[in-house]
């Protein structure tokens, strides 16, 4: 016997038992989106490697360790995208969009990053991520933290948000000479990793997670102290938008986000529910990414969820918050009432589209066929067999204790759907 080829490790298969959660998330997270005014798009999951090193930033623990990269028969060094916002930048430009007025996209799909798999966190995992090109007023960074906040209550998920502003790339050089002359003078409490981040990207020592950092980062000069005055009053105004939404939040001073490309706003929800890694959002300003990446200054904002780990938040109140579709067995016996059954359900389906309808194609006797129907989970059961066909009615028959199995005139079988899902 042939030796089983196994799933990559962090590369994981969504079983057909698991997939309510996931299409449930899709569905609210998608119509959550779009009554907001977001309109969906797609971007590859392979691009160019200086897509990523471009936007994201050289020094930062993407680029340097996690990105599958490698190089295809032209020589050209290719990416599998560890997360969404510098292709969709890439896309902006390349197609001219922010010409035509603010644009609002949102995503869906696989991220990839070679890194230690645990629970919630995968090699291959799967992000929604929203944008917003052209809109500079910290109203739309509002907005984007209302539709999150919308959406853990929707998905009765606790979450706190910590917010923070990292300023203009100006008062962020100010600051980072501030912020390094400190950590030189602390230089003999930095582990390995804060020693090389302090000559390229000293404001990622603040993100580390070093126990033993703790206090020495506590006791750090705080970026909100250095702000210039339009950032000030961005943050400001955004506060204003928080409080009059009733959404609370934390000022977090050492909030600064992963990536390099971050200005201004930054934000996170976090939930105790995860243990250690408490974000299942993030996001925030990239005012200079798009002139970055080769377009017009163009102001932008996002965020981007990691669908793994909203999913394990949910598990366990699934039941509470799905609603199961109708669904109907259909039992057939006899070469005719095969054909027809085939027929009545796709009628059927073609007036109600939100069921589901589980057409046996076992071929079996009347009692085996009742019997998987019995098992499937169905609400009713349809039954047709030569009799019923010769009466011109189908049978029938709740599974759930709903009521006594009645006999219905085949041509009434929709309406008599329609009245009781």
């Amino acid at each position: 016997m042939s030796k089983k080829i196994q799933a990559i490790r962090g590369m994981n298969d969504l079983l057909p038992a698991d997939s309510k959660i996931w299409n449930f998330l899709d569905s609210t997270i998608n119509n959550l989106l779009l009554s907001y005014g977001y309109n969906y798009c797609r971007t590859p999951n392979v691009e160019s490697t200086e897509t990523f090193s471009r936007a994201i930033g050289e020094v930062t623990d993407i680029v340097e360790k996690e990105m599958y990269t490698w190089k295809d028969n032209n020589g050209d060094s290719l990416t599998l995208r560890p997360e969404g916002t510098a292709g969709v930048v890439r896309m902006m430009i390349e197609h001219n969009l922010p010409r035509e007025g603010i644009q609002k996209v949102f995503y869906n799909g696989p991220m990839f990053r070679h890194e230690r798999p645990q629970k919630g966190r995968y090699r291959q995992f799967h992000q929604v991520g929203a944008e917003v090109f052209g809109a500079s007023d910290a109203k739309i960074d509002a907005e984007l933290i209302s539709i999150t906040d919308s959406l853990w209550k929707s998905l009765k998920i606790n979450a706190q948000l910590e917010i923070n502003s990292l300023g203009s790339s100006e008062s962020r050089k100010s600051y980072r000479k501030i912020l390094t002359n400190y950590f030189n003078e602390n230089k003999n409490k930095l582990d390995d990793d804060s020693l090389r981040r302090l000559s390229s990207n000293p404001l990622r020592i603040l993100d580390s997670k070093n126990k033993d950092l703790e206090s020495l980062i506590s006791k750090a000069p705080k970026m909100i102290d250095y702000l210039d005055d339009e950032s000030l009053n961005h943050f400001n105004a955004l506060k204003k938008h928080l409080e009059c939404l009733d959404i609370p939040y934390t000022v977090n001073s050492n909030l600064v986000r992963g990536l390099d490309y971050y200005n201004k706003t930054v934000f996170e929800w976090v939930s105790n529910e995860l243990g250690s890694q408490g974000t299942i959002c993030g996001g925030g300003r990239y005012d200079g990414l798009v002139e970055k990446m080769g377009g017009n200054p163009t102001p932008a904002i996002g965020f981007a969820m990691g669908l793994e780990r909203i999913a394990l938040l949910i598990q366990d109140k699934s039941n509470e918050l799905i609603t199961d579709r109708p669904h109907l067995y259909f039992v057939s016996v006899g070469e005719n009432a095969h054909f027809e059954s085939m027929k009545t359900s796709r009628k059927i389906l073609q007036n109600i589209p939100n069921i589901t309808i589980t057409n046996d194609i076992s071929i079996g006797t009347l009692k085996s066929q009742m019997k998987k129907a019995n098992k499937s989970g169905a609400d009713f059961a349809l039954i047709l067999g030569e009799e019923e066909l010769s009466k011109n009615v189908i049978s029938f028959k709740p599974l759930k204790g709903q009521g006594v199995q009645q006999s219905i005139e085949l041509e009434g079988i929709i309406q008599h759907l329609q009245e009781i899902l």
